[in-house]
């Protein structure tokens, strides 16, 4: 059995550069978000929290997560455990997400790549996050791997659908 310490300081600059980014990308979808104020409405709260919400949760479940493991956390147990309650609350503000977005006919609404970008591959990276969680509570160092593989699809899917979102705002206000 390795060391955390030792498993995890190979990941130390992929962690690095991870929450830079996220960092740097959650400020910057607040300065979207100054430009979409007059194209989301507060009567319609289930667009906004698929739609911008959702990337601003991704970039910091991404920023939170290389803040944990680059700490100085001595026990596999505490990591694995502090990984899984990011996991899960991913998992359930994507719950919330869905519910609202099916309560207000979004779902019905948004077409094939929409539904992938959106609520699948989000939900299928905080599956994997939890699952690292777990596997890092457990004391396995495959859970390393599972994890970063999860944050970067975080980081991918939050890029994706925060450029989409600010091409849809910007043809929408000129429209």
């Amino acid at each position: 059995m390795q060391d955390l310490g030792d498993a995890l300081s190979r990941w130390h600059e992929y962690y690095a550069l991870l929450g830079a980014a996220s960092g740097t990308l959650v400020g910057l979808l607040f300065v979207a978000a100054t430009v979409a104020a007059g194209v989301f409405s507060t009567n319609r709260q289930a667009p906004l929290r698929v739609f911008l919400s959702a990337s601003v949760v991704q970039f910091a479940s991404v920023l939170v997560v290389s803040l944990i493991s680059l700490a100085p956390i001595a026990s596999w147990i505490a990591l694995g455990i502090m990984v899984l309650a990011c996991g899960l609350m991913g998992l359930a503000y994507y719950g919330l997400a869905v519910r609202d977005a099916a309560h207000d006919g979004l779902l019905a609404n948004i077409d094939l790549e929409d539904r992938v970008w959106y609520v699948v591959l989000p939900i299928i990276a905080y599956l994997a996050e939890a699952v690292a969680g777990v596997m890092l509570a457990v004391m396995s160092e495959a859970g390393c791997p599972v994890l970063a593989a999860a944050t970067g699809m975080l980081l991918v899917v939050g890029i994706h659908n925060a450029w989409d979102i600010t091409v849809w705002t910007i043809t929408r206000r000129q429209g």
